[in-house]
């Protein structure tokens, strides 16, 4: 896509969420969204990023004018920078993806808080079909909570060599029922994951080795199963 028509995308999105009221993206907001495209920021995390901004300030009341696209940009970086993390690629100048391993300094990995695992189990619990159809996909669900509320308590007081077993343990659960949300989404709409990875990534491919790209297309394809399915981040990082 050129940058042209991703500006273009963009203005049609936030006129959708400036309620039809359109705000042209020219000039100096021509220049940052462009900025955007040559960075390889996918459009829907663009999207991610302006709607982020937008529920803010609309949570702050009843908005006189029209959200400005430059108003957004602090929160579409965010959003960039943590699909980056979900699919590995580094903040380097030729941004190559690195194989796979994710930054294990950050403030959730160091607490993996209890509150943590209540939110997973809750979301968790929700997801059951309660249909026989997906009586498979129940079963992973229920294995993984029962897991997880073992974890609880340990987790509270978790520290140095047991903090690391309790991070490889949520990991081991988050691939598992990964695993089993891949089983139950099978097909066409697997492959239209697969597809929209390659959308994603398209940017990038060029820069990266064919084993790193395997790497980054299976950890994209899996952040969109999660966003299909609602499916909650277990994995600490």
């Amino acid at each position: 896509m050129n940058a042209d028509d991703y500006c273009r995308d963009i203005e049609a999105h936030l006129c959708r969420r400036n309620q039809g009221h359109l705000v042209r993206i020219v000039g100096p907001a021509f220049d940052t969204v462009r900025r955007w495209a040559e960075m390889g920021i996918p459009l829907k995390v663009a999207f991610q990023g302006i709607d982020r901004y937008v529920e803010r300030a609309t949570a702050k009341g009843p908005r006189r004018r029209p959200v400005r696209i430059e108003f957004c940009e602090a929160d579409v970086l965010d959003a960039f920078d943590a699909w980056r993390r979900a699919v590995g690629v580094r903040d380097s100048a030729d941004r190559a993806f690195d194989d796979g391993v994710t930054d294990d300094t950050s403030t959730t990995a160091k607490r993996a808080p209890s509150t943590h695992l209540d939110r997973v189990i809750a979301r968790l619990t929700a997801l059951r079909s309660g249909s026989s159809t997906f009586s498979q996909w129940d079963a992973a669900v229920d294995r993984a909570v029962r897991r997880l509320d073992g974890l609880r308590a340990p987790a509270r007081r978790a520290r140095g060599a047991d903090r690391d077993r309790l991070i490889a343990e949520l990991a081991a659960i988050d691939a598992e029922v990964t695993d089993a949300a891949r089983q139950t989404l099978k097909g066409e709409t697997a492959a239209e994951m697969a597809r929209e990875a390659d959308l994603e990534l398209e940017p990038f491919r060029e820069r990266m080795e064919p084993s790193a790209f395997a790497a980054a297309h299976k950890r994209c394809a899996d952040r969109l199963l999660r966003e299909r399915l609602g499916l909650p981040a277990i994995a600490v990082e």
